[in-house]
């Protein structure tokens, strides 16, 4: 891989993490009011919380594979986490473009806790774009010591950005 190929992804990586970073903020804090729609994505979240936790699963799957030396069935699955991801992101845009956000009415010693987790889980989330898609990068240009390198970072934060994602579902589920 040349060097000018390495610019050219991470020029687009850039401009792709902004692009929908910048969407979902917009999103949540600038839409319009669509409240007569959102009967119709009611069902999202939890369709989400499965997409998250299948997510995990094939995360925790593609490690095991790796490590026991499965090199074809760790790109199988990690590719599709990474479709599974995609279709996650497509999901939560879409229910947060007609929804908005969810307030959470929990008191007591669960509001730090859901807190914790959420401002955890958003920062670490914002992180994971770039990552994943220089880790998939580096992996499908056969760049390997530089893909270990940062699957070493990658996927311990993708795996908790998943759980972390269906724990926040549960909890707005049992206190919103």
């Amino acid at each position: 891989m040349t060097q000018k190929n390495n610019r050219d992804f991470y020029l687009i990586n850039a401009l792709i993490t902004t692009a929908a970073l910048t969407l979902i903020f917009w999103l949540l804090y600038f839409r319009a009011d669509s409240s007569g729609e959102k009967q119709a994505v009611s069902m999202l979240p939890a369709i989400n919380a499965g997409l998250n936790s299948l997510a995990a699963v094939l995360l925790i799957a593609g490690f095991v594979a790796i490590k026991k030396k499965r090199e074809k069935l760790h790109q199988r699955l990690m590719t599709t986490a990474l479709c599974v991801a995609a279709m996650f992101l497509m999901g939560y845009l879409y229910y947060h473009s007609l929804h908005g956000d969810t307030k959470f009415l929990g008191e007591g010693w669960i509001r730090p806790v859901y807190f914790f987790t959420l401002i955890s889980h958003i920062l670490l989330s914002i992180a994971m774009l770039p990552m994943i898609l220089s880790t998939v990068y580096l992996g499908l240009t056969d760049q390997r010591k530089k893909h270990r390198k940062l699957a070493r970072f990658t996927f311990p934060i993708w795996l908790y950005v998943s759980v972390t994602g269906v724990a926040i579902f549960f909890l707005l589920k049992n206190f919103s």
